[in-house]
Order: structure tokens, then sequence, then C-alpha cells
């Protein structure tokens, strides 16, 4: 389902709690993502579950033609920091941001089994700032 973006940084501040695996909400809440990141595809490559209002620790994030849904997401490494400026559905305008060039991360997929991988440019820029949605960091 596609649901309303929450545009209060005060609701976005909250950090979201972790996804439970298998649970049949947080499975929901996860196409609800794909959804609605699908219905702003034409303006957004990522979202994160606080977005659509629900204080979950779920992203989502635009591979190229693919969306890829993470539970529970965790930098485990991060390498090459660099300054650049981001803008959000979320939020009006863009504003400053560190990041870094290269991340590994731990995550449960779709089908709830743990994976590890380094993601690295744009795709890690973009999963970074959704975990920090995640995290209750407003850029």
């Amino acid at each position: 389902m596609i649901r309303q973006i929450v545009k209060s940084p005060m609701l976005l501040r909250v950090p979201s709690e972790p996804a439970t695996p298998g649970h049949p909400g947080d499975a929901a809440i996860g196409q609800d993502l794909l959804d609605t990141l699908a219905a702003h595809a034409h303006e957004c490559v990522g979202m994160a579950a606080n977005m659509i209002g629900e204080r979950r620790r779920i992203i989502v994030v635009s591979n190229g033609a693919r969306h890829m849904l993470m539970y529970n997401p965790q930098i485990l490494e991060r390498v090459g920091e660099y300054q650049t400026e981001e803008g959000c559905l979320s939020l009006d305008g863009t504003r400053p941001c560190t990041r870094w060039r290269r991340i590994k991360v731990r995550y449960l997929d779709d089908c709830w089994n743990e994976r590890t991988f380094s993601f690295t440019g744009y795709i890690a820029e973009i999963i970074q700032h959704e975990i920090d949605h995640c995290d209750g960091i407003v850029i």
C-alpha cells in the first residue's frame, strides 16, 4: 500500500525500534515501503519506515532497477569520509552532511536471512541516509 510521507522533523527524530524477524506486521511495513518508494521513484531513491509513520528499523533503497529491502541494517565499517549535500522527501531543500565512500552493512533481507555486504558510491550514501533516519538523525 502506498503511504503518506511524514514531514514532521519532530516525529522523524524519534529513533526506531528493531524489526522482528518473521513478524507479519514488519513484513507489511516492508511491502508498504517498497510500494511507496515505487510511487515516488521520480523524486526519491530510498526510504525508512519512520518516513511512513512506522518506528521500525526497516529501509528500502533503489539499486538501479531493483529496490532492496533491509531489516535492522547496521553499519559495521566505514571507509573514506567525505562531505556532501543531500535532500530528503520528508524535508524541503538540501543540507550538508558527512558520508563514507565505502560501508559494510549487516542486515536481514526480504526473506529474513542475515546478510553482510559492502557498498560503495551512491548506493552507500543512500543506505547511510536511511540508517540515519532509523537512528532519528535528520540531515
